[in-house]
Parts: structure tokens; C-alpha cells; sequence
């Protein structure tokens, strides 16, 4: 069974090693991804976005580790967005687009199949475009063909998984233009503070027992993680988290949102993976005289990663509800013996709350990489994965 221990996440030499593209130190430029995409962006001439005027709809066009833009656009979209907002990560395109509407798509190096492909048949439809990316790339050459808007994403960055904030950056700058979201320019120097002081909680040199990413990275290390969101917008940072929990720490794991998921999540605290359930409710738990060498291994536990929004100012029936039903859950999680990880935002405009979660995620996973002894940026059977299908359509 996977164990961590908490010397390890704070042996710098090691971490180090193991860390060959420096993903901790890109996570760190967080903040400044933000400020230079500010500048890109305004270089750019994001405000030429769909020429200036509101677009009939808005389609997002990305995959993998830039997927995300798409799915934060759309959970800030849909309070009060008078367009609809969809998602799209390859073809076909959906035959309503045309040249009413505007197609984003989001690729760090500019060369993902989809989303390129998305964006020359909406150039081929006349759609409006944005794409964000590579400069010197066929994304780029394409949106500047066809008289798009194209935002580069600066130098150094190497994978989208520590990006985020390029390629985010510049359409939420785009969607306050249109009237699809309101996040002014105004609050994006918030988010960038606020990233930066997810850094400095987070960085290597500050110890397991008060950083908060190599505690939950510790406590994770034994069990089989889930991850939820107590509301829309901290669904998103769970779906997220979720998902660089698998590609970065190389752990399996599901996602879900309150209310909806509560019942699946719930359900697991029967299963396999907890003291009281499955198997071990008939032996009367795991055994305190097992012998490791002679025995079974032990079986991983069930582990919650439960990301909480900030609580309103003003709170109203819908947000009450929706935090006694996150108490409620945790406080069956932890009677069921199931490994609890904790996070919630502080108060501030939403694109910023959201921001500190996205980022807590992306660093518990990193540590969790790092302290099982995995290069978090590195993986043999996704190289080996590309090098099977290099030269497939």
C-alpha cells in the first residue's frame, strides 16, 4: 500500500530530483502567469474580440490539461450570461455555429488536433475566433488568416498543466468585454495576489505541518481519493482536481458537486475501502495483529477531498442549505473512517475563490506525485502512449 512520509515532502534535495521540469516552481508563477497574460492580452487586442460586439453564442474549444478554461468559463457564464455557453473538445462542430458566433479554442502549443481542427471549420463557417496559445504555431497562423484574435502565452511554458493561468487569463478578459461574465480587469489583480499567496502557503521550504498541500498530500498518500465540490464553483476546482490527481500523482479518482453527488459519495462509505464496510464489516475491521510479511497487504482507505466556497456575507436559504449538506456529509465521512481533506476559499469576487481552490488542487496532487516518489511531470506510459499513435489522425 502507498504511504508517505512526511520527511520526505520536506527533504528539498529530493524533491528536487525527483522534480525534473520544475513543476512546483512553474506552479508558482501562478500570479505572474496572470499579470504577463493581462499584457498579452491587451497587446493582443483582446477588446477586437468578435469584432467588438456580442457574439449569438460562444463555443469553447479545448482538451486535456486546458479543458478547464472551458469549464471555468462556463460555470461564471451561467449566473447571468445572456448567450449560451458550450463546450467542445473535438469535432464535429455543431452544425447551429456560424457567423453570429464565436469559437475560442485553447492550446498551449498551439497543435492539438481538436481544438485546431474546431477552429478551421468555424473559419470555414465564418465564426468569429479567438484561439490562445503558441505564437509561432498553425493555431495562431490560422486565427490571424482568417482575421481572429490570437493571444500568445509567453515563453516558458512547457505544459498545460502549469499554465493555466496563460491560457485562462486572456478569455476571461474576452468574456467581461462581452458581457458574458463579469470579472473586470479591475479584480484580476486580486487573483493574481491571491495565487500568490497560495505560493508562498505551498512553497517546498515551508514544512509538512503547516503547508497546507503536503498535510492533505500526507493524509492522501494511504487511500483511494474522491473529490468534491460543495457547490458549482467549487465543483469545477473538484472536476480539476480530479483530474491532475490522475495525470500528475498517477491516483485514480472521481469527481462530483453537491447536492448531486451526494448520494454516490456517500454510498462508497459502505464499500470496500473503509473500516465499517464491505468485507471488513463481517471480520469486525482490519486487524490490529495482521502481519504485513505473512498477511494480505493492507487494503488503501477511502479518502474525501471536500473544496468549499467561502461562506456569503449575506447568506440566503439556497447557500444555507448548501453548506449544512456539506457538514452533514463530512461529518458521515469522518464517522465512517474515511480520510478527510478540508479547503475552503476565503472570501472574495468568485474568479478569485475559485482560483485558490484550482490552485490548492494542483499542488496537493503535485506533492502527492513527489512524495510517492513519482516525477510529476513525467510519465513512461503516456510517452510510450504517443510514440503507439504519433502519426494517427
Amino acid at each position: 500500500m502507498p504511504y508517505i512520509e512526511e520527511a520526505a515532502l520536506d527533504d528539498a534535495d529530493q524533491l528536487r530530483r525527483l522534480d525534473s521540469r520544475d513543476t512546483l516552481r512553474a506552479l508558482a508563477t501562478a500570479g505572474a502567469q496572470v499579470r504577463e497574460a493581462m499584457t498579452l492580452s491587451q497587446e493582443g487586442g483582446v477588446e477586437r474580440v468578435a469584432y467588438g460586439e456580442r457574439p449569438r453564442s460562444v463555443l469553447v474549444a479545448a482538451l486535456g490539461g486546458s479543458s478547464v478554461v472551458a469549464d471555468v468559463l462556463d460555470v461564471l457564464a451561467e449566473p447571468g450570461s445572456p448567450v449560451p455557453v458550450t463546450v467542445r473538445r473535438n469535432l464535429p462542430l455543431p452544425g447551429w455555429v456560424g457567423p453570429l458566433d464565436l469559437v475560442i479554442a485553447v492550446s498551449l502549443s498551439g497543435r492539438a488536433a481538436g481544438p485546431l481542427a474546431l477552429a478551421a471549420e468555424a473559419a470555414r463557417r465564418g465564426a468569429a475566433l479567438l484561439t490562445v496559445g503558441a505564437d509561432d504555431s498553425p493555431l495562431a497562423d490560422l486565427c490571424r488568416r482568417h482575421r481572429g484574435v490570437h493571444i500568445g502565452v509567453g515563453r516558458d511554458r512547457t505544459s498545460s498543466r502549469t499554465s493555466l493561468w496563460s491560457l485562462l487569463t486572456p478569455v476571461l478578459m474576452a468574456g467581461d468585454r462581452l458581457g458574458l461574465i463579469d470579472v473586470p480587469e479591475s479584480a484580476l489583480p486580486d487573483l493574481a495576489q491571491r495565487l500568490d499567496e497560495q505560493a508562498e502557503a505551498c512553497r517546498p521550504s515551508s514544512e509538512s505541518f503547516v503547508n497546507p498541500a503536503k498535510l492533505a498530500a500526507v493524509r492522501l498518500g494511504a487511500t483511494v481519493p474522491m473529490t468534491l465540490g460543495e457547490n458549482a464553483l467549487a465543483g469545477v476546482a473538484a472536476m480539476r482536481a480530479a483530474a491532475m490527481l490522475a495525470r500528475t500523482a498517477r491516483m485514480p479518482s472521481t469527481w462530483g458537486e453537491l447536492p448531486d453527488a451526494a448520494s454516490q459519495v456517500v454510498a462508497c462509505f459502505d464499500g470496500p475501502f473503509t473500516a465499517g464496510g464491505g468485507k471488513g464489516a463481517m471480520q469486525g475491521g482490519s486487524d490490529i495483529f495482521a502481519d504485513p510479511f505473512l498477511d494480505a497487504p493492507a487494503q488503501p482507505s477511502l479518502g474525501l477531498v471536500m473544496l468549499r466556497d467561502a461562506e456569503p456575507e449575506n447568506p440566503d436559504p439556497a447557500s444555507e442549505q448548501e453548506r449544512a449538506l456539506g457538514d452533514a456529509l463530512l461529518e458521515t465521512a469522518r464517522e465512517a473512517g474515511v480520510t478527510v481533506v478540508e479547503q475552503t476559499a476565503a472570501p472574495g469576487h468568485p474568479a478569485v475563490r475559485l482560483a485558490e481552490l484550482l490552485s490548492f488542487g494542483d499542488y496537493v496532487a503535485t506533492y502527492l506525485a513527489l512524495g510517492l516518489g513519482l516525477d510529476p511531470s513525467v510519465s513512461p506510459h503516456v510517452a510510450d502512449l504517443r510514440d503507439r499513435t504519433e502519426g494517427l489522425a
